[in-house]
């Protein structure tokens, strides 16, 4: 037979088994938890590190467009003049109606007067 004293040293035997197996659990979820902590802040600052280098590319771009604009301004003012005075004569040409009688000659003649005023290469 089982004396008490050996029931009770069986049951805390077997309460310090449990206890063990309680602790190296809880010790093997936390290691766990840390590890998972630590890979999801290096994911976050490679995440922050790559929105940032996004952030500086478009600043960059940005300043790249602002310069590009301004030197492209006197070119454009240009342009617009010289589209001006074109638009004039091909307005010009088109509201000219052509002579009664041989449309042929009569746009013939348009176009020569057109081709007059070409800038010669």
């Amino acid at each position: 037979m089982i004396t008490p004293t050996q029931a009770i040293v069986a049951g805390l035997a077997v309460g310090n088994l449990l206890l063990g197996w309680a602790w190296l659990s809880a010790r093997d979820d936390a290691t766990t938890a840390a590890a998972d902590l630590v890979s999801m802040q290096q994911q976050r600052d490679g995440a922050l590190k790559g929105a940032q280098a996004c952030s500086d590319a478009t600043e960059a771009l940005g300043a790249v467009a602002e310069q590009r604009a301004a030197e492209a301004g006197p070119a454009r003012a240009a342009a617009a003049g010289q589209a001006q005075a074109l638009n004039a004569r091909a307005d010009y040409t088109l509201s000219r109606q052509p002579a009664a009688g041989d449309s042929c000659a009569s746009l013939q003649a348009l176009g020569a007067d057109w081709l007059k005023g070409r800038a010669k290469p």
